[in-house]
């Protein structure tokens, strides 16, 4: 199972919000480059980037930032934050040259759209759901939709997708791990073959643990996302690897 680190983007600083609440935001560096690389020199094998003011805006929005952030470092990365049309793929993952993009609103809303573009960009495009009381949510978690989180995931087994990344928003950036029901959620999104990457909660190598144990029966639960664990110091990446075995 892959260790993620996260870097959320605002202002062109890396942040981290509580619950998706831009108003509870924590600063933790202006240089997310230096970040990036130190994630990278630890053992991270892949850097998973969301552009906070690019998801309440629809369209890229830290892009020397994330130029940096590609300079920096030799391992893949992958971005979400308002990936919404062919112009912004175009941009993320041709002009800025990041390895794979996040597509959340567009995937609900625009599903033709999505499985197009699935098509055109095999296994380069991730398939985001965040979700509050297991509903979808989108705009940069600003609305909460009608469609559960594990119908969106059945509309696109099938599709080329590089992966799944499915948050529980309630657990986001809250310091206090993965709660049963999501990792129920994980398993029973996984079991649909796709292959899934839990977000939201990971607090320390107990959390990293679970979900190790989880995907030796749901062999497709296949990396985690860390977060605010690695900047309050809870969990080191070295740490994290050594608990996903």
């Amino acid at each position: 199972m892959q260790i993620l680190p996260a870097i959320d983007l605002r202002d062109g600083k890396c942040v981290r919000l509580q619950q998706g609440d831009y108003d509870r935001e924590t600063v933790f560096g202006d240089d997310p480059a230096a970040m990036a690389k130190r994630w990278a020199d630890e053992g991270a094998e892949i850097l998973h980037v969301v552009d906070l003011d690019a998801a309440k805006a629809g369209t890229p929005t830290n892009l020397d930032a994330i130029r940096g952030i590609r300079a920096a470092i030799d391992i893949p990365m992958q971005l979400g934050g308002g990936i919404r049309n062919d112009e912004s793929l175009k941009i993320v993952l041709d002009d800025l040259g990041v390895d794979r993009a996040i597509v959340g609103t567009a995937a609900l809303k625009d599903p033709d759209w999505f499985r197009a573009a699935a098509e055109r960009y095999p296994d380069r495009l991730v398939l985001g759901i965040d979700a509050k009381g297991g509903m979808v949510a989108t705009e940069g978690w600003l609305d909460v939709s009608q469609t559960s989180a594990l119908e969106l995931a059945q509309q696109y087994v099938g599709s080329p997708l590089a992966a799944v990344v499915y948050t529980n928003i309630a657990n986001d950036g809250m310091m206090q791990g993965i709660d049963e029901a999501t990792v129920s959620d994980l398993c029973a999104m996984s079991d649909l073959g796709l292959p899934t990457i839990a977000s939201g909660g990971v607090t320390d190598t107990t959390d990293i643990r679970r979900l190790a144990l989880a995907e030796e029966e749901h062999p497709n639960l296949v990396g985690a996302i860390v977060g605010r664990a690695l900047y309050e110091g809870t969990l080191t990446v070295r740490d994290a690897i050594i608990a996903a075995g």
